[in-house]
């Protein structure tokens, strides 16, 4: 193959070889010196950057499990709380219930006593105005009968004779006692 005839682009003459590889040194050095560090320093920046996001990502899924075990624990705490407070009103309930049966327990008792009491006092009225009648009627009946026994003056002397007697009789056992 002849080389001759091939284009002068692809068969480079040892003078642009030279110049080229001049060329190619300068900007290698060029960016050697002031490109390759200030990209790998936005390489080393952006790693960085990313593992900083990464961490930051990290904390905020541990942050949110915590928030979340604390939300579940203050649901608990509010639940066991809320059973708390219904146990005591519960409780509290059946406390006024009981006051209210047993007050209403006294308050019967006492208009039953009320009861009794009015009921004994109407019931010794009543014996006290049978025992006035009765008394009444035995006054009328004991003087019909005395005057009709004590009509004569005869049967009168004889009463008061009766009477002196067993009045002398008693004064005589009196004094016999002493």
């Amino acid at each position: 193959m002849d080389f001759q005839n091939l284009p002068a682009i692809l068969t480079p003459d040892l003078g642009l070889l030279f110049w080229m590889l001049l060329a190619f040194l300068i900007i290698f050095f060029v960016l050697a010196k002031f490109g390759f560090p200030a990209i790998t320093k936005m390489v080393e920046d952006r790693k960085a950057y990313i593992d900083d996001s990464l961490e930051k990502a990290r904390e905020a899924n541990e942050k949110i499990a915590n928030i979340k075990q604390e939300s579940e624990a203050l649901l608990k705490e509010a639940r066991e709380q809320q059973s708390q407070i219904l146990k005591e009103a519960q409780a509290t309930r059946e406390k006024i219930v009981e006051k209210a049966q047993d007050k209403a327990r006294e308050e019967g008792a006492r208009i039953i006593a009320d009861a009794k009491a009015e009921i004994e006092s109407e019931k010794a009225n009543a014996v006290s105005e049978i025992r006035k009648q009765v008394s009444k009627l035995s006054v009328e009946i004991a003087s019909k009968i005395l005057r009709q026994n004590l009509a004569t003056d005869a049967k009168q002397m004889e009463l008061i004779d009766r009477l002196l007697d067993e009045v002398s009789a008693s004064s005589g056992e009196n004094k016999e006692n002493k």
